[in-house]
């Protein structure tokens, strides 16, 4: 009876789903999901939840966005055009959303070529021979976008570990900025350098880059090759060729979560393959990189690449 009753949820959660999926470009209601189902709202609110990991209206938003910009990337639309057609109210509601959920203003995302935008989305499994059980997983699983920038010739600020390899290890060695646990004193000093290209990172060293007795991770922040301002005590410059790097961005999640979600893309990173974009890794070109965990933004990291000859 048990796995009777699991099946039915199971499925009711699945009606929600297609009925989503079938009318994304229309106004969806409270009441037109739980008919869907044959649940009351609140339980079809909760059954969607246990399955697909998120309340029905943040899955809703969340395939509005990917296929609008699936629409911009095909070419021809005017923002304010796609924005309606998948029910947004506004322009202004919509590039909010937009630029929220993928790092990137809409009508900038329209406008730059393949392979510099956004690939929209990368799932790490084959739904067409997943089982019942893999599927529930499947519907559970992050989706990662993946977005290719350049960066300039370069000077990198840090302030090298002795054997710290990893974020933990290497606030445990720094220890933490006064009243702020969640941040190491190196990274509250280069916070304050004004000069800075982009915001500061953690840093996984390659070794070209590393001096031996010196540990793998490190925090610091990228600055103008032509920097010759201050470098606070026990920090130093290295300087760093262009190149492109790709961003590695997950979808928002709960702070609670912390965790799990930075985890669960670790594991999809791992099996991201680049060639399949004409890119190879190229981890002598920069450190490999990891923006401050934001929930609001997910999970966000970078790694150097260049193209296969």
């Amino acid at each position: 009876m048990e796995h009777a009753s699991c099946c039915e949820t199971l499925l009711a959660a699945r009606r929600m789903k297609e009925y989503i999926d079938a009318h994304i470009r229309e106004p969806i209601t409270a009441k037109s999901l739980s008919d869907a189902a044959g649940y009351s709202q609140y339980h079809a609110a909760r059954l969607f939840k246990r399955y697909y990991g998120q309340m029905p209206f943040e899955y809703i938003r969340e395939r509005r966005l990917i296929h609008a910009a699936q629409a911009l990337r095909s070419g021809g639309h005017r923002v304010l055009d796609v924005a309606l057609d998948f029910v947004f109210d506004s322009h202004e509601g919509f590039t909010r959303a937009f630029s929220n959920a993928f790092g990137i203003a809409p009508k900038r995302f329209a406008s730059t070529p393949e392979p510099g935008g956004w690939i929209i989305p990368f799932r790490v499994f084959n739904r067409q021979k997943a089982s019942v059980e893999e599927m529930m997983m499947i519907d559970k699983t992050a989706i990662i976008f993946t977005q290719i920038v350049e960066r300039p010739a370069r000077k990198l600020m840090l302030r090298r570990a002795k054997a710290a390899e990893d974020y933990f290890a290497y606030c445990e060695e720094f220890g933490c900025a006064e009243g702020n646990t969640g941040v190491s004193i190196p990274w509250e000093t280069v916070s304050r350098i004004k000069e800075a290209l982009y915001e500061p990172v953690g840093l996984w060293l390659p070794d070209n880059m590393r001096p031996e007795g010196t540990g793998t991770y490190a925090h610091g922040v990228e600055l103008p090759a032509d920097y010759a301002g201050a470098v606070p005590e026990g920090f130093e410059l290295i300087g760093l060729p262009p190149c492109k790097m790709l961003v590695f961005q997950g979808e928002p999640y709960l702070e609670e979560n912390f965790g799990e979600a930075i985890g669960a893309m670790w594991e999809r990173i791992e099996k991201f393959n680049p060639e399949v974009y004409g890119y190879a890794y190229a981890d002598e070109l920069a450190p490999r990189m990891q923006l401050a965990p934001m929930g609001w933004r997910g999970y966000i990291e970078m790694r150097p690449i260049k193209e296969k000859k």
